[in-house]
């Protein structure tokens, strides 16, 4: 008797930094969402896809749950917080180097009341001893459906782990057909993507003032009929200082931004490219709703 397909969505939860981008794209077998070791990198859900001929996982990345400062942030919360309530399987991704938190316990506090199984995932176990104790969880999250005997340590950077983790994790989905097609590997827009990898290097390229009040746009997209597909972008900032952090001396950082995404942006096409950047400022955008909703990062609240 053959098998049934099973197919299900999974949310990556946790706070900032723990490394939840890292292992979609690890799973997913490309890159398809952005990584920094600057946190709150990730402001939108993004789904990732894995599809075989037995299964389909819809893995969900959520932004960083974190204490918010504007408007932005408040939206981010909530992006990562609306997922809970529909999905399969959730991951509560922790930091193995870092150990629990306070933040990791205020994350706790939004788990305890899920009704879908959660699996606890310590990542960036390559960067601890074999011999390291983690911390013990099942006081934290008093939810009788809830198993922690299995506590999974993985590594999104060596691959170390993962294959069990995903084991675990088809196990519990529930048979049922696919969702997407199955050469589709997210259900973001390329031009989304486009934007996304465009603003990773700004966040690589610039100082620690600048990257949470950054926002990019991708006006164009296009391939033309010599094969080179064509990008008009405008990297947003709040103030005339972050511009001039951002172009540097005689436009130089801005050419390496605009470099450094291009080769990526080749990769992920297969196809060259030619990326055309403008930097403009508008003021205090991250506590706009007008400008929240233009830049695609506002999410409704129920009604």
């Amino acid at each position: 008797m053959m098998n049934k397909f099973k197919s299900g969505f999974v949310a990556l939860v946790g706070r900032p930094n723990v490394g939840k981008s890292s292992l979609l794209n690890s799973f997913i077998g490309q890159k398809i969402t952005i990584t920094s070791e600057k946190p709150q990198t990730t402001r939108n859900q993004l789904r990732g896809i894995l599809t075989t001929d037995d299964y389909q996982v819809v893995w969900i990345d959520t932004p960083g749950l974190h204490k918010s400062l504007h408007q932005l942030g408040d939206q981010m919360n909530r992006a990562a917080k609306s997922v809970l309530s529909d999905v399969d399987v959730v991951l509560w991704v922790l930091d193995a180097g870092a150990g629990l938190t306070a933040a990791d316990q205020k994350v706790a506090a939004l788990l305890k009341d899920i009704k879908v199984p959660l699996l606890v995932v310590w990542n960036k176990n390559d960067l601890i001893t074999p011999e390291t104790i983690l911390p013990e969880l099942p006081m934290l999250i008093p939810n009788p459906i809830q198993r922690f005997d299995k506590q999974f340590r993985v590594s999104a950077q060596t691959g170390q782990g993962l294959d069990e983790l995903l084991a675990e994790v088809v196990d519990e989905l529930p048979n049922g057909p696919a969702f997407y097609p199955p050469d589709q590997l997210t259900d973001h827009p390329e031009r989304y993507i486009a934007g996304e990898f465009l603003r990773e290097q700004v966040l690589r390229f610039t100082e620690d003032e600048v990257p949470h009040s950054i926002a990019v746009q991708v006006e164009e997209m296009k391939e033309r009929s010599n094969g080179r597909i064509y990008i008009n972008a405008t990297i947003y900032v709040e103030r005339d200082s972050q511009k001039g952090i951002i172009i540097g001396a005689k436009g130089e950082r801005l050419k390496n931004i605009g470099q450094a995404a291009r080769e990526n942006l080749e990769r992920l096409l297969d196809a060259p490219v030619y990326l055309s950047l403008w930097v403009k400022v508008r003021k205090n955008w991250r506590n706009s709703e007008v400008f929240l909703k233009e830049f695609g990062y506002w999410e409704e609240r129920p009604k």
